[in-house]
């Protein structure tokens, strides 16, 4: 059965989310509450959510509201109904009564609950609604959470299943885990372990909020909000509840009742209405006394707040777990405390929970975004280094004593093919859904063709044999290194190799170049230096672009600036449904100069409305890079010209690579490179215009100064500097003029200062 119309039952945050989700992917979805009013009003939450849950507004029109009381008939038509109503079981059996009375034979049934057992949900349940019942537990918010958690009972039709596994995969984008009937199921019960643990070993050892965040964070792997951050994100009284629906379910034998148990602090924060972000702050909060902004963190032994400081601890601004545990200080204990309690938590629940260690792993990565799971960090440390770090006392699960017995490796490679250990085969293949190419995967059983510090390429054979280039930097800015491995898969897919791939496992595509190196060189008066920098960052992505063979970039999450200049520059893209496209430079007092000044020139030259009229494509693009303009979808990209008409959206964030791959095998026969352009553009006959539109914006205090001198160099690079509407100019001469107008920018002092400003913060800089 093809799911093509679905019913979803509660319209609350969860309820909406998954709902807008259906409503992205194109089908039509029936979203009931107790009235359609307030159905009607979750309708207009979704319009206006931010970050926005639709990839268009035009969803919005796949959504219809309704009652539970007038609409249910509707469920005669579903081939999947979706409860997501208030956790309270007599309420979720009233509406499955309904369900059961009215639903079509065989549409699939589910629950959103997070705490719920299975077991309780289908206790009263016909024999028929419970071989097509489930929990699919999706994570919030639903649009950007990779992970769906599908847990299933031994009464589930597994055909039925699969239906939905597929579904949830290819149409909704998601990484379908799917697990035994246990409480918290995967992902809670091994993140909220961990998050407990970072908390409670952080009170133990003394450390403060920011001094715990900044280890139990990108150090390992792990986003930078680390635990108090996020416990504050999620909300401190939610948290309580979650806690206590854990001790509650779990044995007393589980070491979750070690770290789960009541605080009184978390009693006093919720008691003195500090619950977080959403009411007046908790492990962190915002003080405006003093007519500013002031970031202020708890002192938990006093119960006081200060203004918060960044802590300098020299940790790895990048995971490397081995690298932190090497230290001998407390942080390294700490470190070593959450990575130990954490691994062996979670090998308790192989084989019970999950045959699959791997899905543990998977669990981690899409719905906590940690950049490894457990069980790899454990396989990176090497489990004999593990065990020797172990106390006599830590109790070793079987699972790991398993390994051991065998032969001590999580992985192994066989026949060029990777394993994984599995409880009762020994050694099995690793399996993905089909068609799914796994860099991670990739990693764990080959070595590249070439690397260094900052990029990776990687051979992958598929339905075509091509090359994969991986950025591993810091939100993967680009530098020296990144351009090196471009210009070494160029010349090495040209001796043997059917098309290049720029993708990766990272949270962002590219964040864009590293500007601590702009930066450092500019107070240095290096500037020498940068231009050859951009000469070359230039020609390596001009030679992608116009290659004999097809290079295909994958976008997911942010690809901005330069990391959006090498997306521009590439034959196709296939971008995944959350990507951020788009060029920042003006925020930080720069244009951009890895051709993407050219690059959207090119773009717009050829639209209907201002392909015969250079003043209108100059400003075009001019109001586009000067707002510092990004979408946030594929399908908004293109409204932009941020993407062609040729490169494809792609739901799962699992199937970029495929898509790739299916891209260069189709094209790579009769493939033709594009063309050089040239550009006819007005010259200074335009600037009066941009100069207009700076003017109005420095009067309504959305730009400064500098807003006005960083604004009228971007004119005149767009207008095609000292020319005129009869000068033909090449893609030379745009490079060219872009690295003129890049580096008479950041020669100005209040430039340097927007990029300062920028790195310490986050944040742009007014002047």
């Amino acid at each position: 059965m093809k799911i093509s119309r679905v019913v979803v039952i509660g319209s609350g945050t969860m309820g909406s989310g998954i709902a807008a989700q259906v409503a992205n992917a194109g089908l039509q979805v029936d979203l009931l509450d107790i009235t359609k009013e307030i159905a009607t009003k979750a309708c207009e939450r979704i319009k206006n959510s931010r970050p926005p849950l639709l990839m268009q507004e035009d969803s919005l029109n796949n959504i219809v509201p309704g009652s539970i009381e007038e609409d249910m008939e509707t469920l005669k038509d579903a081939d999947w109904v979706v409860e997501a109503v208030v956790e309270r079981i007599d309420i979720k059996k009233i509406i499955y009564s309904k369900i059961d009375s009215l639903r079509k034979p065989g549409a699939l049934i589910s629950s959103n609950t997070s705490s719920i057992p299975l077991k309780v949900l289908t206790a009263d349940m016909s024999d028929e609604m419970k071989k097509v019942f489930c929990i699919t537990h999706f994570f919030n918010p639903v649009r950007y959470m990779r992970l769906l958690e599908l847990v299933i009972g031994p009464q589930n039709d597994q055909e039925k299943i699969k239906e939905l596994v597929n579904f949830g995969d290819k149409i909704l984008g998601k990484t379908v885990v799917v697990c035994n009937d246990s409480p918290g199921f995967l992902g809670n019960r091994v993140g909220v372990y961990a998050m407990q643990v970072a908390m409670t070993e952080a009170f133990n050892l003394g450390l403060s909020v920011e001094e715990a965040d900044a280890v139990f964070g990108r150090p390992l792997g792990i986003p930078k909000t680390g635990v108090f951050g996020l416990y504050d994100l999620i909300g401190i009284d939610l948290m309580a509840d979650v806690l206590k629906s854990f001790i509650k379910e779990l044995p007393s034998s589980d070491p979750f009742h070690e770290v789960g148990k009541e605080l009184p602090i978390i009693n006093k924060l919720i008691q003195d209405g500090y619950i977080g972000r959403k009411g007046k702050g908790g492990f962190f909060r915002i003080n405006k006394s003093s007519g500013t902004k002031i970031l202020e963190s708890l002192n938990y032994k006093d119960y006081t707040y200060k203004e918060s400081k960044k802590v300098v601890l020299a940790l790895p601004e990048l995971m490397d777990v081995k690298k932190v545990l090497e230290r001998e200080d407390i942080y390294s204990q700490y470190a070593w405390s959450i990575i130990k309690k954490t691994i062996l938590y979670a090998s308790n629940l192989v084989p019970d929970v999950t045959e699959n260690f791997n899905d543990i792993d998977d669990a981690m990565k899409c719905g906590f975004n940690w950049s490894k799971g457990p069980f790899e960090i454990l396989n990176e440390i090497g489990i004999e280094t593990f065990l020797s770090k172990l106390n006599k006392d830590d109790k070793i699960p079987s699972f790991i004593k398993q390994v051991i017995e065998q032969k001590k490796s999580l992985f192994q490679t066989k026949e060029d093919s990777l394993e994984y250990f599995h409880p009762k085969h020994l050694y099995v293949s690793m399996k993905r859904p089909q068609g799914v190419i796994s860099l991670s995967d990739i990693k764990k059983s080959t070595s590249p063709l070439y690397t260094n510090t900052s990029a990776s390429i990687w051979e992958i054979q598929a339905k075509s044999r091509f090359i994969c280039v991986e950025f591993h930097t810091k939100a993967n800015a680009l530098d020296g290194l990144t351009n090196d491995c471009l210009l070494k898969a160029y010349d090495l897919c040209d001796e043997k190799y059917e098309g290049i791939v720029i993708a990766n496992d990272a949270m962002q595509f590219s964040a864009g170049v590293n500007l601590n190196y702009f930066y450092e060189k500019a107070v240095n008066k290096k500037f020498n230096d940068i231009d050859i920098f951009l000469n070359n960052f230039q020609q390596s992505l001009y030679q992608l672009q116009h290659a004999n063979f097809p290079v295909v970039s994958c976008p997911s999450g942010l690809a901005i600036g330069g990391g959006y200049e090498v997306v521009s520059q590439t034959s196709f893209v296939a971008a995944h449904s959350n990507s951020v496209l788009g060029l920042v430079e003006s925020l930080v007092g720069l244009i951009p100069a890895g051709g993407g000044c050219k690059e959207m020139l090119r773009r717009w030259s050829g639209h209907p409305d201002i392909k015969n009229d250079p003043k209108l494509l100059s400003l075009k693009v001019f109001n586009l890079i000067g707002y510092a303009t990004t979408t946030d979808s594929p399908v908004k990209a293109k409204f932009q010209n941020f993407l062609d008409n040729k490169d494809i959206m792609v739901m799962s964030r699992d199937r970029l690579i495929e898509e790739a791959d299916n891209i260069i095998f189709t094209k790579k026969e009769n493939y033709k490179p594009l063309k050089s352009a040239s550009f006819l553009l007005p010259g200074s006959t335009i600037m009066t215009a941009m100069l207009d539109i700076l003017n109005q914006l420095k009067d309504k205090k959305v730009i400064g100064e500098h807003g006005i001198e960083v604004g009228k160099k971007l004119g005149y690079m767009l207008s095609g500097g000292e020319t005129n509407s009869s000068t033909i100019l090449t893609e030379k001469n745009l490079y060219d003029l872009e690295r003129e107008i890049f580096i008479d920018l950041i020669k100005q002092k209040p430039t340097q200062e927007r990029i300062r400003y920028t790195l310490d913060t986050g944040k742009p800089l007014f002047n």
